[in-house]
C-alpha cells in the first residue's frame, strides 16, 4: 500500500517579510525532495476547474480544429493546442497547451521553428471566456514561478535576479489542461503496475525547468521517496504543487533533485493544470551555470535550452509525436 507523506511548505506571504527564512525552505526542499507546496499564489481556482471543465466538454469538432498536426494533418500547429487521448498507450489523457506568443522583436526565432509557435484558441460559444481565463492565469503562475527563483538564487548565495534572464525573451513556458479519464477495467498490459493499480501517466521526471501543478480534490499523484519507495502527494486546497524538472537539476549540478512521479487511475475523471516553466529558445541552461555567478568551480559550458529540449524529447526520450518533426535551425 502506497504510504502518504508531507511536503514542505513555502509560504509566498511569508516570504515578503521574511525572504530569507522562506529561501532557506525553498533551497532546503529542492535538494531533499525535490516536491514542494506553495501556498499563496493569487490564483481564481474555481475558474481554473471551469476552464478544464468548459474546454473538455466542448464538441470534438471544437477540438478536433485546433488538434496537433500530428493526429490533423490539415492543421497547421506543431506543438501547441489539442492532444488527444491515444489508445494502447500507457498515458491515459487528453489535454490542451497554450503559451505567451513569442516576442515579435526577437529576430534570433527563425522560420520553422515550432517549439516557439503561438497559441491556437477554440472558437468560445459566449458562456466562458475561456481564452482570457486562461491568459490570466499563465500570467500569475509565470510571475510566481519567477518569485520562488528568486528565492532559490537567495538560498544559495547568488543575485536575487539571477534566473531571471533566462525566462526574458520568448520564453517557451506552457500552460496545460489536462483530463484523466478513467480505464474503467480495461487498461492495457502496459498501464498495469505492482498492486494491481493503474496508471494513466507512467513513472517519468519533466524535461523543463519548473512546474507548479493544482490537481484540485483529486488524489493520485505519487513520487518516488530517497528511500525507493512510492508515496502520494496529498492534495492541498489552494497550494500549487511544485517540482523541478532534469534541465534545472543538470545545469545545478545535480544539487537540485528532479524526482520521478507518476498518476495512478482514480476510478473516475480526474483533472489537473500543470504550468510548465520553460527558458526562452536561447536562454543559456549550460552546466556548471553557478560558475557564471560565483566564479567558482569548473568554467561554465553555455547552452541553449531550444536545441537541447529538441534533442531530449525527439532524439532521447524518443515522444512518439515529436520523433516525426523537423529539426529546428538555432
Amino acid at each position: 500500500m502506497t504510504e502518504n507523506f508531507e511536503l514542505p511548505i513555502i509560504d509566498l506571504k511569508e516570504a515578503k517579510t521574511d525572504p530569507n527564512g522562506v529561501a532557506k525552505k525553498v533551497v532546503n526542499g529542492l535538494e531533499n525532495i525535490g516536491f514542494l507546496y506553495i501556498d499563496n499564489v493569487p490564483l481564481d481556482y474555481d475558474k481554473m476547474y471551469t476552464c478544464c471543465k468548459w474546454f473538455f466538454n466542448q464538441p470534438q469538432d471544437v477540438k478536433d480544429d485546433i488538434m496537433r498536426r500530428h493526429w490533423a494533418p490539415d492543421n497547421k500547429n506543431l506543438y501547441r493546442g489539442y492532444f488527444p487521448i491515444v489508445e494502447g498507450e500507457p498515458s491515459r489523457k487528453e489535454g490542451f497547451e497554450c503559451c505567451r506568443d513569442p516576442d515579435p522583436d526577437d529576430k534570433r526565432i527563425k522560420p520553422g521553428n515550432w517549439l516557439c509557435e503561438p497559441s491556437v484558441w477554440p472558437n468560445e460559444d459566449g458562456t466562458f471566456p475561456f481564452k482570457q481565463a486562461m491568459q490570466e492565469c499563465y500570467d500569475i503562475m509565470f510571475d510566481a514561478s519567477l518569485e520562488i527563483l528568486r528565492l532559490t538564487a537567495i538560498g544559495i548565495g547568488i543575485k536575487e535576479n539571477a534566473f531571471d534572464e533566462i525566462f526574458e525573451q520568448s520564453p517557451l513556458s506552457t500552460l496545460r489542461l489536462m483530463h484523466y479519464p478513467s480505464w474503467n477495467g480495461k487498461a492495457p498490459d502496459c498501464a498495469k503496475i505492482e498492486d494491481g493499480k493503474v496508471v494513466t501517466t507512467p513513472d517519468h521526471t519533466d524535461s523543463n525547468f519548473l512546474t507548479l501543478l493544482y490537481t484540485f480534490d483529486f488524489h493520485g499523484l505519487e513520487v518516488i521517496t530517497a528511500d525507493g519507495k512510492w508515496k502520494a502527494v496529498q492534495p492541498r486546497p489552494k497550494s500549487l504543487i511544485m517540482n523541478i524538472g532534469v534541465v534545472f537539476s543538470r545545469m545545478m549540478g545535480g544539487r537540485f533533485k528532479a524526482t520521478h512521479h507518476r498518476v495512478l487511475d482514480i476510478g473516475r475523471d480526474r483533472y489537473s493544470v500543470p504550468f510548465f516553466h520553460e527558458p526562452g529558445f536561447y536562454g543559456d541552461i549550460g552546466l556548471n551555470w553557478m560558475n557564471k555567478h560565483t566564479g567558482g568551480g569548473p568554467e561554465h559550458q553555455p547552452e541553449f535550452y531550444g536545441p537541447w529540449l529538441l534533442n531530449r524529447i525527439k532524439y532521447v526520450m524518443k515522444y512518439f509525436e515529436y520523433r516525426v518533426l523537423p529539426d529546428i535551425e538555432a
